[in-house]
């Protein structure tokens, strides 16, 4: 991120943008779409974020055509984060850390996105693993939909749910770091877990007194583009949190394909617009 930006290009092989591109709305499309965005985000971006159900609505073949996207995206220098969103308990949840953060599992990414709301302590065996192979997982908060807040308000500024969340993440890290690079899969600088927090959650932030400023992981904002969040938004929701934001487009971006070299110069403009928006004033 240092070298590319905080943009994480989004690989959503929705019906209607495969459409778009020329290509079947099949596991062959979800493939060929996959792998555009892996070629032109190679080189000019640093993450990239394949929403995993637009794969799995293919069956077994669309998990097939997942597993290329996410060994062209290794090979060609991304980091990968599984838009997942998985969320159980006990033998199940080690069952989801297996498949997507265990070393020489097919799924295997550097980052999968998980569901906390079965309680914090059920993404042990994923957040563990993580620890372990110095992978990571990003563990949704306070998201951009307006119906997430019927639950991750729940509790008021004092004991919100959103907040009791970030209050559990920033303490696993915490005590990741201190049992030292061993217990930490070598994280010097932060622990394997990160949060998903919208970019356009405007004020929320504040009323459920939370502060992002001094959490200890990176943080994932979807929300930016084609949903109408701004860089002046990012700036003013996440000021403080320096380079441990990861800023996730999706459709802004992919409605420049289906050329590769038309999603490049999106996706290199894209990240200058942000450098410049977030830029320390």
């Amino acid at each position: 991120m240092a070298e590319h930006g905080p943009l994480c290009v989004g690989i959503d092989p929705h019906p209607g943008l495969l459409r778009d591109w020329g290509l079947a709305d099949d596991a062959d499309g979800a493939r060929t779409f996959g792998l555009r965005v892996v070629e032109a985000a190679a080189g000019a971006a640093a993450v990239v974020k394949p929403q995993v159900a637009l794969f799995e609505r293919h069956g077994a073949a669309g998990l097939a055509a997942l597993e290329q996207v996410l060994t062209a995206a290794a090979d060609g220098g991304l980091e990968v984060i599984a838009d997942a969103k998985r969320g159980d308990i006990g033998s199940t949840m080690a069952a989801y850390a297996d498949a997507w953060l265990r070393e020489g599992s097919p799924l295997a990414a550097d980052w999968v996105t998980l569901s906390p709301y079965l309680g914090f302590g059920s993404l042990d065996p994923a957040l563990e693993l993580a620890a372990e192979t110095g992978r990571g997982a990003f563990v949704l908060a306070l998201t951009s939909n307006p119906e997430g807040a019927s639950v991750q308000h729940v509790g008021g500024p004092e004991a919100s749910v959103a907040r009791g969340i970030v209050a559990a993440a920033h303490r696993l890290n915490d005590r990741l770091r201190e049992a030292g690079p061993e217990g930490t899969g070598g994280w010097e600088l932060a622990g394997p877990c990160g949060l998903v927090v919208g970019a356009t959650v405007g004020a929320a932030l504040t009323r459920l007194g939370i502060d992002l400023a001094d959490f200890p992981g990176p943080i994932l904002a979807p929300g930016y583009g084609a949903q109408g969040a701004t860089e002046e938004d990012l700036a003013r929701v996440f000021a403080g949190t320096d380079r441990r934001l990861v800023v996730s487009s999706s459709r802004a971006i992919l409605r420049h394909g289906p050329e590769v070299a038309a999603l490049r110069r999106e996706i290199l403009g894209t990240n200058r617009r942000l450098a410049a928006g977030l830029a320390p004033s």
